[in-house]
Parts: structure tokens; sequence; C-alpha cells
């Protein structure tokens, strides 16, 4: 079983304009949707439209819409009622798939909120083959609370840990790449598997003391991009699954690089589709497929999701795997 956490998830409201977004004017939505979100929450939504066996980990009453949502979509969820409702995030899409994203910040938890949620997430995780720790942080929670999830997650498992992914932005994805442990177990925080984005990755690779190229730079150049990657895995991680946008998407690992590039598709909404490469990678890597074929399913997956409205996760039968092109690379 696969387990995410999402500790700040949201209901996702897209909205569908009819042309380019126009500042300051009113525009008319060809249509509106709304889906139960957050990257953890959308990991978990793709990996069950799969066929898949995952559960979600978030904090919300049991009466929240959020929670609702994963109750209408047969979603298995365990939850932390907070006494808060959950944020509201907006997508405003236009044609060709250019997406804005206004993201609320979330209901603040205390400390001792965020450590029922812990212990709500080491009870669930039981068994699990591996935990996604996604998204962003609510207000007040510390930059360092994925590396400490991540140190008990391994601690309360004796032995026997799921392996540990994490796809988050600014600081709480910095400190798990800088994470030097508690003292007794350095580097434990550091997850099995780091899905940043391109912006992301030249931010990962700055905290791992690698003089990266910009954003785009790296979009346009998968040799830069994985010699980022590499960079962030030579600090501890595990692998670096790098999306980058319509170019594709580049894993790394301590044993090679790969690129992946799917046929361009007719972008409808780009909301939750590095989610969805993220998912299709642990569908691949469930069941057993080398490194490379867990990327192509990712790609497969990443495409499919993008040429789907709103914030839509496909199944795997919508992904066209074999439409996906590798490459090794050289990482140095």
């Amino acid at each position: 079983m696969i387990v995410t956490f999402t500790a700040n998830p949201s209901l996702d409201r897209t909205v569908a304009l009819p042309g380019p977004l126009e500042r300051g004017e009113v525009q008319r939505a060809v249509s509106v949707s709304q889906e139960s979100g957050g990257k953890g929450v959308n990991v978990s939504r793709a990996l069950v439209a799969s066929g898949l066996e995952s559960l979600a980990v978030l904090p919300g009453a049991d009466s929240d819409p959020v929670l609702a949502g994963l109750r209408e979509q047969s979603v298995p969820f365990a939850s932390l009622p907070i006494g808060e409702p959950l944020r509201t995030n907006v997508a405003l899409t236009e044609p060709g798939g250019v997406t804005t994203k206004i993201n609320e910040p979330g209901p603040q938890l205390d400390a001792d909120q965020q450590e029922a949620l812990i212990k709500l997430l080491l009870e669930s995780a039981h068994n699990a083959s591996w935990v996604v720790l996604a998204g962003s942080l609510p207000p007040g929670f510390p930059a360092g609370f994925y590396a400490t999830v991540a140190r008990r997650l391994r601690a309360a498992a004796n032995g026997t840990a799921p392996r540990i992914a994490v796809d988050s932005s600014g600081a709480p994805l910095a400190a798990v790449l800088t994470d030097d442990g508690d003292g007794t177990t350095p580097g434990s925080g550091k997850p099995d598997l780091l899905k940043p984005n391109a912006e992301e990755l030249a931010e990962l690779a700055a905290a791992a003391g690698f003089a990266s190229a910009t954003a785009d730079e790296l979009e346009a150049d998968p040799v830069a991009a994985a010699t980022a990657a590499a960079a962030v895995v030579r600090a501890g991680v595990g692998a670096v699954l790098a999306t980058l946008g319509s170019k594709g998407a580049v894993l790394v690992t301590a044993d090679g690089a790969w690129l992946a590039t799917h046929p361009p598709v007719t972008a409808v909404s780009t909301v939750g589709a590095g989610d969805s490469a993220l998912a299709g990678y642990l569908l691949a890597h469930g069941q057993g497929a080398a490194p490379a074929d867990c990327l192509r399913q990712a790609v497969a997956h990443g495409a499919a999701a993008a040429s789907l409205p709103g914030s839509t996760v496909p199944a795997v039968s919508q992904t066209t795997p074999d439409a996906v092109t590798i490459t090794a690379l050289r990482k140095d």
C-alpha cells in the first residue's frame, strides 16, 4: 500500500476561461469544476483510479468538502479533525493549458495538532511500501517538518521502514535535503525520492552547493537538469524525478540518468500533472519496473493529466507509455 500525507489539503476549484485571462475585466467562465486536492491527495486519487491500494492521511473534519469529495471518489483516508475548514484553491485555465493558480494559506495548526497529525501518519503507515510527503505546509509549521516526519517514520519502523518520497517547494523542500539527522542517525530525514519541477530543482541544486542554471535553462537543457539532479543525489537523496513541463522529465539515481519525452498533447489544464507523474512512477515501481520504465510511466501519467480538464487525474488505462521515448544521459 502507498500512503500519502497532505498537511495542507484543499478543495481545488478550476475555472475554465474562453480566452486569455484579462486582468481588471469581467470574463464569463466556460465551465467550473472542483476536486479534493493537495499534492498527496492527488497522488492517492491517481493511484486509486488505477486500482492500486492507497490511503490519504490529512487534517480535516469528517464533514469537510475535501473529505466528502474523497468519499465520493472511493479514496480511503484517515483524517484528524482540527476545528477549522480546509482551504479552497482556485485555478484559472486558458485555452492551450495556461494556468493561473490562487492558493489560500490554509488553517493554522498548533503544536499539539501537528504532533497528533504525525502520530496518525505513523499509525496509518504500518506496512506501507511508500509514504509520500507532499505539498505546502500550513501556517505555523516548521520548515523542517517533513524531515522530522521522515526520521520518525524510519525510527518507528524498526528496520522495515517504507520508502519515502517528498514533493514540496521552498523551505520545506530545502530542509529535507540539508537535514543532518537527530544526532544519532545522520541524514535520516532525507527521502528516497524527490519530485521537483524545474524551478524547485534549481533551488535544490543551490542548496546542495551546486551552481545551477535557472529553471528555464533546466527545462531547455535536460543534460543540465540531470547534472543538477545528480548534485542533489550526491547530497544524500536516493533519486530525483524532475518534471520539466512539456519537455518531459529526467530521473537521476546513483546508477544513472535518463530523459523521457512524450509526443505533444493538447494541454487542457496542467493542475495536478506533476502529482500524476509521481503516481505513475510509484505505480511502475510497485510492479518491479526498472528505473527507466518507472520514468516512462511517470511521463505518460503527466501527459495524460495535462490533457484532462481541471484537476482530473488519469487512470493507467488513459496513459500511453509506449509513446514515451527514453534517452540515457550523462549526469556530470
